[in-house]
């Protein structure tokens, strides 16, 4: 096991950890960023997204891959120590705290936790990594719905709370008609998006349904939904289909060492990034259940380097 020791410890990666590190490198704190590697791609959900087109500065649009790669180089340029490891465990009981992968071992003074959130899916014949996702497929209508392949088509989107019915009526502006697919019979969104929904001319719910399979050719082209209470299948056309099931946070690893939302989801004092433990930032997702863009998550990164620098000088660690 190789030791590292450092300022500020970053756990993640992403637009939030990046930024935080390139922040924090140039300060001149020398961060040391565990990208991640088997828990899930370094770059975070970005690197499963092909065109972005909403990251201000890229008029055409990039890749979420490039993009990332960008992010990265840049905080490499400034010092930033960048591991590809995945995180076990933390202590934050001692001091310095102690962060656990699965190669290195480091000792940090602060750390910001950027480990993001997975958008949660469904295990749909044709949804999958390989298929359709990405392809017609995605579970961000925010990031997604202006692409070109959704303008005029029918539009799926699974779900039946809040996200389902905000996500639904964001599509409205681009989709020739939004479907949302809900396995019961009453939506569980509150009471003022339900209305929303139920009276949105181009939104209409199918009731006590699923959707069995996707199907296209280089895009999707079709969705296959079956009632649950009478069996019908019928076969749909579909330019695309968004899961609004909710996200899962990366927060396991922090085995309940700072206080979280019921959602699980980090707790952090209001229009700042401190979590219940002093010395500990949290950045991007893994504290954001309302936007989850890639902008948002950036600048909570900044704001989380220049909080642990500032945390820091008045701990007397660093003048």
């Amino acid at each position: 096991m190789q030791q590292k020791k450092t300022r500020v410890g970053i756990i993640g990666s992403g637009p939030a950890g990046y930024t935080a590190a390139l922040y924090a490198a140039r300060a001149n704190l020398a961060p040391v960023l565990f990208e991640g590697f088997y828990s899930g791609p370094a770059g975070g959900q970005l690197m499963t997204t092909t065109e972005v087109e909403n990251y201000p500065g890229f008029p055409e649009g990039v890749t979420g891959p490039d993009l990332m790669d960008k992010f990265r180089k840049q905080s490499i340029r400034f010092g930033t120590d960048v591991l590809t490891d995945d995180v076990d465990s933390v202590d934050f009981s001692v001091r310095p705290f102690v962060i656990k992968g699965k190669k290195f071992t480091c000792e940090a003074d602060s750390i910001i936790i950027s480990t993001g959130a997975t958008a949660k899916r469904l295990d749909i014949p044709g949804a999958g990594d390989g298929e359709f996702w990405q392809k017609g497929v995605t579970a961000c209508a925010v990031c997604d719905g202006a692409i070109p392949i959704f303008r005029n088509k029918p539009l799926y989107v699974i779900g039946g709370g809040d996200a389902a019915v905000e996500e639904g009526t964001f599509l409205t502006k681009f989709g020739s008609r939004v479907y949302i697919v809900h396995r019961r019979d009453k939506l569980r969104a509150s009471k003022i998006m339900q209305e929303r929904a139920l009276h949105h001319p181009k939104v209409e719910i199918l009731w006590d349904s699923v959707v069995t399979i996707v199907e296209g050719d280089t895009v999707v082209r079709s969705v296959t939904i079956q009632n649950l209470k009478t069996g019908k299948v019928e076969k749909r056309e579909a330019g695309g289909l968004f899961f609004a099931i909710g996200h899962v946070p990366s927060t396991a690893f922090l085995q309940n060492q700072v206080e979280l939302h019921e959602s699980g989801y980090i707790k952090v004092v209001p229009g700042t990034c401190q979590t219940s433990v002093k010395g500990v930032f949290a950045a991007g997702d893994v504290q954001d259940h309302v936007y989850r863009q890639a902008i948002t998550a950036a600048g909570s990164g900044c704001m989380a380097a220049l909080e642990a620098e500032r945390w820091l000088v008045a701990e007397g660690i660093i003048t």
